[in-house]
Order: C-alpha cells, then structure tokens, then sequence
C-alpha cells in the first residue's frame, strides 16, 4: 500500500506544480500587458497634446484667432489739425448813422 500513497503524493506535486506554473504565465502576461497598455497610452497622450498644442498654434496665427493689428500708442500717428480757413470779417466801427455819400 505504500506505492498508493506514493502516487497519490507525486500526483498532488504535479498538479501543484502546474498550477503554480500557470499561476507565473499568468502573472507575465499580465505585466507584457500592462506594460504595452502604458506605452500605447503614453503615445496616445503624446499625440494628443501635439495636436491640441498645433492647433491652437494654427488658430491663433492663422486661423480666427488671429489678432487684428491695432495702432500703438509710441507709434506717432498722423492726424490732422483743423486748420481756420475763415478770415474774421472786421466789425463796423463809428457812429450807427451811414454817412452821405456824394453822386455826381
């Protein structure tokens, strides 16, 4: 009856050391898959930060965005002073009667 017991111990070890080695494939396919899912996720986020930083690039410079150039404050700008055109009529002077003028 030795031999049974014997057997049955060998067999317990084989199923104990496949399910232990199943357990470590498992466990590296874990770890390749996190590890390729934060490389995939890490260029993904890469790429978007590029193209948000791109187009905000574009629309500010060519886009909608674009500033419209406004006159600065240091640049002399030219306006033009009136000028008086108008000269002053002279106000009547002397006594408010008209006098007599001679006809011939």
């Amino acid at each position: 009856m030795a031999a049974v017991g014997k057997d049955r111990a060998a067999r317990e070890a084989r199923e104990r050391a496949r399910v232990y080695q199943a357990r470590q494939q498992l466990h590296e396919g874990q770890q390749r898959r996190r590890t390729r899912d934060n490389v995939i996720a890490g260029v993904a986020g890469s790429v978007l930060i590029l193209a948000v930083l791109g187009a905000q690039t574009l629309y500010f410079t060519a886009g909608p965005g674009t500033p419209t150039p406004t006159p600065s404050a240091t640049a002399p700008v030219a306006t033009p002073t009136p000028t008086s055109t108008e000269t002053a009529t002279p106000a009547p002077t002397g006594s408010a009667t008209p006098s007599p003028t001679v006809t011939p």
